[in-house]
């Protein structure tokens, strides 16, 4: 399972760095005196900082060892040390989308280019399996404890939360989240985006707080609460706040705002300790629905999908078995019976689905692209070769929700109201903008989803490519 994958990854990085990097060797005197850990200044002193070893989190407090007498001038005060990670332990970035299969990304054979995961792909490793649980809820609770999504209430999506065990959607207080572990072992720690695991009767402007991301082990939020919502206008939170940026920037985008405030961020914490490793859990709203990318990001992709779904997903198919993300003797799944094949749709349907992949691909290639912005900003910071990034395509397939023929408004789609497709060609212009909240066609969420019958295994794609995605050494 990748998820439990990435969190003994981390405990992994954590303790090797204790064992291997002891540096200086003075104990600091308290409850963690050990050859392991790693000290630094003079104990007592507010600048002396330790290691721990972690098997008690929060780590239990430090004794004072100085001493209490009559007058201040016979008493010595003591600081307790600050606690640190191991010197040269990694930073982690941690990226994951929202609502993407495994035929999106131009990286694994998909039809939308994603030059940022691209980047990764060439300098790293890439997975083809990834634990999803299909639901948003369910995925990210486990992927930031670590357990089961039922161990942790999270059987279902939090706005379906029964009351019963596993499915209370709230994480007991002995499942910690990555952020919690790593933030008492001394990272700075930040969540930016999508959190769809506050409890419903949490979600609001008085609390309490303790699920939310600050009261779960990350010091800093800068995202919005929920399944989804409006990238334009978002129901955005920096830390337990409301805020409105649009009010001030009429272009606001959510999608460039994280960004921007991630990068805000990084640059106060360099500034203010450069040594400090961070975690950074990166995830935006793109692509759920709302699809709602700047126009000149759908525009990219105009013309694009005019052949259709049926084309376009065996192009695709045919683009992961010549990358070695599928074995070779892979067959396609037949085409469903209740969607239909894209020759048979009228030139108005044709027209109007075409608009929607287009405007679906725009927010994927600008979410991408942004995330390259956050990359970016590791790397000019000087940072990049020791920090592990781990870039997640999609916490589940693809979106079925915006029903066969798709909606300008997804909510309408939820409640089951079909907004025929001569009323969606009245938004064609605007498609995507703020006076949209569309969804497409669940025909081309099922052309984006590798639909497959072959061996199933892990495949492990590792070197680099060339200028056709060819992987050239493996």
């Amino acid at each position: 399972m990748k998820i439990k994958l990435l969190c003994l990854m981390l405990v992994i990085c954590l303790s090797f760095y204790s064992c291997n990097n002891k540096g200086d060797k003075k104990n600091t005197t308290g409850t963690n005196n050990s050859d392991k850990l790693q000290t630094t200044g003079e104990p007592g002193s507010p600048f002396a900082t330790t290691t721990i070893d972690g098997k008690q989190l929060p780590n239990p407090p430090f004794p004072f060892e100085g001493k209490i007498e009559q007058d201040a001038k016979s008493s010595k005060p003591y600081w307790p040390p600050q606690i640190v990670p191991p010197k040269g332990a990694p930073n982690v970035l941690l990226i994951m989308t929202d609502d993407q299969g495994y035929g999106i990304s131009g990286t694994f054979g998909g039809v939308i280019p994603t030059p940022a995961m691209d980047r990764l792909a060439k300098t790293g490793i890439r997975y083809t399996q990834f634990h999803s649980t299909a639901l948003c809820s369910p995925s990210r609770a486990a992927l930031i404890t670590g357990r089961n999504h039922h161990s942790v209430g999270f059987g279902v999506i939090e706005e379906q939360s029964t009351g019963f065990p596993g499915y209370d959607g709230i994480v007991p207080l002995n499942s910690a989240s990555v952020g919690a572990i790593l933030k008492y072992n001394g990272y700075a720690t930040s969540w930016f985006g999508k959190d769809h695991n506050v409890p419903t009767l949490q979600n609001n402007n008085t609390g309490p707080y303790n699920q939310w991301p600050t009261g779960m082990g990350f010091e800093y939020f800068y995202g919005f609460v929920g399944g989804e919502t409006d990238q334009w206008k978002p129901y955005l939170f920096q830390n337990t706040t409301q805020i409105f940026p649009w009010k001030e920037d009429p272009n606001y985008n959510m999608i460039t705002g994280m960004a921007d405030d991630a990068i805000n961020y990084l640059n106060q914490l360099d500034a203010s300790d450069p040594t400090k490793p961070f975690f950074l859990y990166y995830v935006p709203g793109g692509t759920h629905a709302p699809h709602q990318p700047k126009a000149e990001w759908r525009d990219k992709f105009k013309g694009k999908f005019d052949n259709g779904w049926n084309a376009m997903r065996e192009e695709i198919f045919a683009n992961q078995k010549r990358l070695g993300v599928i074995p070779q003797n892979t067959q396609l799944t037949p085409w469903p019976d209740d969607l239909p094949k894209w020759e048979t749709l009228n030139a108005d349907e044709k027209k109007m689905f075409a608009r929607q992949a287009e405007n679906f691909a725009g927010y994927v290639a600008y979410t991408d692209n942004e995330i390259g912005r956050v990359i970016q900003k590791v790397e000019d910071m000087g940072k990049f070769d020791n920090t592990l990034i781990i870039y997640i395509s999609g916490d589940n397939g693809t979106s079925a929700e915006g029903t066969a023929i798709g909606t300008a408004f997804d909510m309408a789609a939820i409640q089951a109201i079909d907004m025929p497709v001569t009323e969606q060609l009245k938004y064609y212009d605007e498609w995507g903008g703020p006076m949209t909240t569309p969804h497409m066609s669940v025909a081309w969420s099922w052309a984006l989803i590798r639909h497959s019958n072959g061996p199933s295994k892990l495949h492990l794609i590792s070197g680099e490519l060339d200028r056709n995605g060819n992987v050239l050494a493996k």
